[in-house]
């Protein structure tokens, strides 16, 4: 699909989801859910940058006030009120990220005496630090493309607020939890994530960028003792996965960590090295394990999309790294220019799910909005990948 019909597709997407979702009427109850609305805002930013049209700058901004009052206030089946940080009203419409966010699951969440039940949980509202990372990004984004700072202090706001509570250290050795309760007084599911932490503190800097490209900065971050506290637990890590979502995540990361490095803001090139081999190798044995050609029933989209989307990535690097060559060593470009190799991939992912025959499989259906969502990203990925 070219360039052209690939933007009038998540065009139609995104419009279509907008309305579905009871985002750009008032005729349905808003449907939100942190990771979909995360990936939507990066589209919608992507969609004003190649159209002109301000709807989608405005859709941008909507969806981020409509996640802010949503799923940073307590759940309409919740004994509990207002909002998750317990600020009063007046104060959490200013902070709306104070007391974090919550995923938007169908479910209302496990109370500290419930016992832990792994299939229900996967249902089960709360707060998942993986997804805080990515609404981080979206929110980064959308301060730079409107050159409003409010922005950067909201995602400030709540990697200060995540980074305390998720925080814990069962056995005296810290580490990110999984997942949170709603208003990230227990952890729900004590284990942390893989690469958790990684995100966390790519984030971190990206959102210390974003502070200085705003001018937004004062001067020492905010953020400081929060990415000390990170970067010591991602030393000598392992990122390989055998989840295409997962290495999608990897190839999302280098590419970020590529663009610090280029804008002067990381310096050690080490981590985008260990990342980008990390990538290769995941991909390597992804390819060679035969996942993609099951039948559509016994896939997930979104998560092959994530896949297809890191591979996006790709070219990004290239460029970057192609704009000031002098920052970045040999075997790094060499190691970038080979991931090309895995366009195939990319393109056999896309076609497959724009197929009208397997967007009517149950596994389609079933997560149907961020399915086409990250549909939309790998079609139109431009601002989802930017700092």
């Amino acid at each position: 699909m070219g360039q052209v019909a690939s933007a009038a597709s998540a065009r139609d997407i995104m419009l279509a989801f907008a309305e579905q979702t009871g985002l750009s009427t008032s005729t349905k109850p808003p449907r939100r859910y942190l990771w979909t609305d995360a990936h939507a805002v990066c589209n919608f930013l992507s969609l004003y940058r190649h159209t002109g049209e301000m709807v989608f700058r405005d859709l941008a901004l909507m969806l981020v006030d409509q996640v802010h009052n949503i799923l940073g206030r307590h759940r309409n089946d919740d004994s509990r009120s207002g909002w998750i940080s317990g600020l009063s009203d007046a104060e959490g419409l200013a902070r709306p990220t104070a007391g974090g966010l919550r995923i938007g699951k169908r479910l209302n969440e496990r109370r500290p005496d419930e016992p832990f039940n792994e299939r229900l949980e996967w249902d089960r509202d709360g707060q998942y630090f993986h997804y805080l990372t990515k609404w981080m990004h979206a929110l980064c984004r959308v301060g730079e493309v409107t050159g409003d700072p409010r922005y950067y202090r909201f995602a400030t706001e709540l990697a200060k607020a995540a980074h305390a509570e998720f925080t814990q250290a069962p056995g005296g050795m810290p580490h990110l939890v999984w997942k949170m309760s709603i208003d990230l007084t227990y952890p729900l599911v004590p284990s942390a994530g893989l690469h958790d932490a990684l995100d966390a503190y790519i984030t971190y800097n990206e959102i210390v960028h974003c502070g200085q490209v705003l001018a937004a900065d004062p001067g020492a971050s905010e953020l400081d003792a929060e990415i000390r506290d990170v970067a010591t637990t991602i030393e000598g890590q392992r990122w390989n996965t055998g989840d295409p979502l997962g290495i999608g995540g990897l190839l999302f990361d280098a590419c970020r960590v590529i663009q610090l490095r280029a804008a002067a803001h990381l310096g050690d090139q080490q981590l985008a090295a260990a990342l980008v081999q990390a990538s290769t190798e995941s991909l390597v044995e992804y390819a060679s394990d035969g996942g993609l050609d099951n039948p559509a029933e016994y896939r997930l989209a979104f998560r092959e999309l994530g896949l297809s989307i890191g591979l996006h990535a790709v070219a990004k690097m290239r460029e970057v790294i192609a704009d000031k060559p002098d920052l970045f060593a040999l075997g790094l470009r060499q190691e970038v220019d080979q991931l090309q190799h895995f366009s195939s991939l990319r393109n056999a992912i896309e076609a497959f799910w724009c197929s009208p025959t397997n967007q009517r499989v149950n596994s389609w259906l079933e997560h149907l909005d961020i399915n086409r969502v990250m549909l939309a990203t790998s079609f139109v990925p431009d601002e989802f990948l930017e700092i």
